[in-house]
């Protein structure tokens, strides 16, 4: 789902609200969640997961195509950890086929 799917979506779904209010306030949420994560600090949306900034070390790391090796940067990237509901919610979705995989072998 892109942000335009998301958008149209939820203007289906709220047909009282315009394209162009629905699309300034899912824009205004992500501004309001990329500003949260830039200054360190941890989203937590219920059922859903939280968002958090995790730091990544310097490591030394291999270019594949050449064999050449590199030593990376010390960074910071964003790490999202599933809610409980919505692991489960996933979980059930995919477990006839995961049944039918595991009968399969």
């Amino acid at each position: 789902m892109t942000r335009e799917d998301l958008i149209r979506s939820l203007v289906d779904k709220q047909r009282h609200m315009s394209y162009k209010v629905m699309c300034a306030a899912v824009k205004h949420m992500i501004e309001l969640m990329v500003q949260e994560l830039s200054s360190g600090k941890r989203i937590e949306v219920r059922g859903f997961g939280s968002f958090s900034v995790r730091c990544r070390a310097p490591r030394l790391a291999r270019n594949p195509k050449t064999g050449e090796r590199l030593q990376t940067a010390f960074k910071h990237a964003v790490h999202f950890k599933p809610g409980k509901e919505l692991k489960e919610r996933v979980n059930n979705a995919y477990k006839d086929v995961i049944q039918s995989y595991v009968a399969a072998k």
